[in-house]
Order: structure tokens, then C-alpha cells, then sequence
């Protein structure tokens, strides 16, 4: 079977573990594999993939989630572990959907996509010590929302995905490790530097092609990406920044500029 069309088979796979071994398993099984045609959803099957469980509801209708608490932790948890789940979602949408890119943007994609898969295992696992399971309570589906946006267009996906909403995650980690270094999680934090340190390097990789997207199509990376922001409806970045990992995430100066600058 394709590269591509694997991809879409495990994009499609609605049980969280089985999808998340699926990622792994076609990121250590494609090496040097060669993508294939353009591939189409199968029919009668929407993407995502997605268990009965966890119920979707709005963003603002999610409580606050302290970890000084046992099940608060769970619950912060648990929505580490969503986000975690739909970057798998995100990854392999990025491998099926977009066809003639470089052999790089495929297996960069995919490697994405078993990190990420990891991320969620040992979130999956580390809920399980708190008597939780992942579906045990409300997410929201902002990252897959922002995915079917920029569904037609592979510049607004690089750009308003991994370098806007993932890279957020770049900014609310370290204060959630404090948080939970300080209700005693030794272990949450641990993953959550792992997390981190991942998470540099799938940023950069936005980063990456979305700036070769750019010089492919003669595009200003910094005044471009204030259109698409503004087409698409992307959140705002809200401060305070993680200015060092940003930096090693490939933002350049006048990037970071922008940022910091912006109302």
C-alpha cells in the first residue's frame, strides 16, 4: 500500500491507541519511501477518525483545570493528551492531502506524526495512575477546525498550523511544568519536557515548509502570513512568549518582532 493512502488509513482509524500505534509504526516503516498520487477520502467515513468519547464542546465551555488537585491534574492532562491526539490527526492530514512536495516534506511529516503518537502513549498511560483514561472528559476541536480551513491550501496549512497553534504549546509549557512540579507531578513534568523538546523541532519544520513554500511562490513570509492569519481567522498569539524556543524553532527576528508587536 501507498505512502500516502497508509497515511489516510490511519487518519481514519477512530480508536486513540490503535491510531497512535498506527502512526508510529508507518513513521519507523517509511523511511525512504516515495509518496504516491493524490489520494481521496474514502467514502462515507469524515475525517478524522474520532472515538464516541470525549464529548466535543465549545473552548469556552471547558472549566478551569487546577493541578493541585488529583482529578484537576487529570483533567489538564487529559487535555494535553487531546492536543496530543489531534497533532497525530494533524500530521498524517499533512502527508495524505497535499501532493508533489519534496520526498523531505513527507518524511518529515510522518516522523511528526510517530512523535506525537508517543506524546499521547505516555499521557494515555500516565492518566491511567490517576484513575483516568483519555475520553473521560469534554475537549474541543480547535486545532482540526483550523486544519479543515486551510485544507485547500498547503501555505495557509504550514503557516497557521504548526507555526501558530502548535506553536503555542512552545509558550504554556513551561509554566504548566511549574505548576505541576509544584503539586508534586514528577512525572508529568518529565513527559512534558519531552513534550517540549519535540515540539521545537515539529515548529521548525512548519517553519521550514512554509518558508520554501514561499520562496517557491514569490511570497513575503512575514506579510503573508498577516493575510492568511487574518483570511482564515487565526487566534492571536497571546504573550508572555517562549522567546528561546521560538528562536530554535526557526522564528526569525523580524517574525519575533511582529509577534511581540501585535495589539
Amino acid at each position: 500500500m501507498e505512502l500516502r493512502q497508509r497515511a489516510l488509513d490511519a487518519l481514519l482509524l477512530a480508536d486513540p491507541a490503535t491510531k497512535a500505534a498506527a502512526a508510529r509504526a508507518l513513521a519507523s516503516a517509511s523511511a525512504g519511501a516515495q509518496a504516491d498520487p493524490q489520494a481521496e477520502p474514502l467514502p462515507g467515513r469524515p475525517l478524522p477518525g474520532r472515538a464516541p468519547r470525549p464529548r466535543m464542546v465549545a473552548a469556552a465551555q471547558l472549566p478551569r483545570r487546577s493541578p493541585y488537585t488529583r482529578s484537576g491534574r487529570a483533567a489538564l492532562l487529559h487535555a494535553v493528551a487531546h492536543i496530543e491526539l489531534n497533532a497525530i490527526d494533524l500530521a498524517l492530514d499533512a502527508v495524505w492531502r497535499f501532493a508533489g512536495m519534496p520526498a523531505a516534506y513527507y518524511a518529515d511529516w510522518l516522523r511528526v506524526a510517530g512523535e506525537e503518537a508517543l506524546h499521547f502513549a505516555l499521557l494515555a498511560e500516565h492518566l491511567g495512575t490517576l484513575g483516568h483514561a483519555y475520553g473521560d472528559f469534554d475537549a474541543h476541536d480547535g486545532l482540526w477546525t483550523m486544519c479543515e480551513k486551510t485544507a485547500g491550501d498547503i501555505v495557509a496549512r504550514m503557516a497557521l498550523v504548526p507555526r501558530t497553534l502548535e506553536a503555542r504549546g512552545l509558550d504554556a509549557t513551561p509554566p504548566m511544568q511549574a505548576r505541576l512540579a509544584q503539586a508534586g507531578d514528577a512525572r508529568a513534568v518529565e513527559i512534558l519536557g519531552l513534550i517540549l523538546r519535540d515540539e521545537v523541532g515539529h515548529v521548525a519544520i512548519g517553519n521550514r515548509w512554509y518558508r520554501w513554500l514561499c520562496e517557491r511562490d514569490g511570497l513575503d513570509p512575514v506579510a503573508h502570513y498577516a493575510v492568511l492569519a487574518a483570511r482564515h481567522g487565526a487566534p492571536r498569539p497571546r504573550g508572555p512568549f517562549n522567546l528561546e524556543a521560538r528562536r530554535a524553532a526557526g522564528f526569525s527576528p523580524a517574525e519575533l518582532a511582529a509577534l511581540q508587536a501585535a495589539p
